[in-house]
C-alpha cells in the first residue's frame, strides 16, 4: 500500500508540474494575444485616419479642377487669353489626377482597416473600418467630379482652339 501512495504523491507532483508549465504558456499566449490586438487596432485606426485625408485631399483636388475649369470658361471669352485656358485645363487635369491617386489611397486605406476587421472583430475596428470606408466613398465622389470637371475644362480648350 506504501507504494502505491507513493505512485499517487510522484503523479500528483508530476501534474503540479504539468499545470505550472500550462499557466505559464497560457499567460505567454495571451500575453502575446494582447500585444497583437492592441497593435492591429493601432494600425485599423492609422488606415482609417489616412482614409480621412486621402478623401480630404480628394476633396481639395476636386476643388481645385472645379476653380480650373471656372478659369478656363472665363478666359474661353478672350482668344488672346488661350495660353491661360490651356494652363487652367492643364491644372484641372493635374487635379483629377491626383484626386483619382488620393481616391486610390484612401481605398487601400479602407481595404486595410476591412483586413484588420476580418482578423478581430472589435468595436473599436469595426468602427474604424466603417469610418475608413465612408470616406474611401466619399473620396471616390469626389475624384469623379474632378475627373468630370476636368473634362469640362478640356471641352472648353476644344471650343476655345483656332480651327484648323
Amino acid at each position: 500500500m506504501t507504494l502505491n501512495l507513493q505512485q499517487v504523491y510522484a503523479e500528483l507532483v508530476a501534474l503540479k508540474e504539468e499545470l505550472s508549465d500550462l499557466r505559464n504558456t497560457y499567460k505567454g499566449v495571451s500575453e502575446g494575444y494582447s500585444t497583437a490586438l492592441s497593435t492591429l487596432n493601432e494600425l485599423t485606426i492609422y488606415s482609417s485616419e489616412a482614409a480621412k485625408r486621402a478623401a480630404k485631399s480628394t476633396e481639395q483636388s476636386r476643388v481645385a479642377a472645379m476653380n480650373a475649369m471656372l478659369a478656363a470658361k472665363e478666359a474661353a471669352g478672350n482668344p488672346t487669353l488661350l495660353k491661360v485656358v490651356e494652363s487652367a485645363v492643364n491644372a484641372a487635369v493635374a487635379a483629377a489626377l491626383a484626386a483619382v491617386e488620393s481616391a486610390a489611397a484612401a481605398a487601400a486605406a479602407a481595404a486595410s482597416a476591412a483586413a484588420a476587421v476580418a482578423n478581430q472583430a472589435e468595436k473599436s475596428l469595426l468602427i474604424a473600418s466603417s469610418e475608413a470606408a465612408a470616406a474611401s466613398r466619399i473620396a471616390a465622389d469626389a475624384a469623379a467630379e474632378a475627373v468630370k470637371l476636368s473634362n469640362q475644362a478640356q471641352e472648353i480648350i476644344n471650343l476655345t482652339r483656332p480651327k484648323v
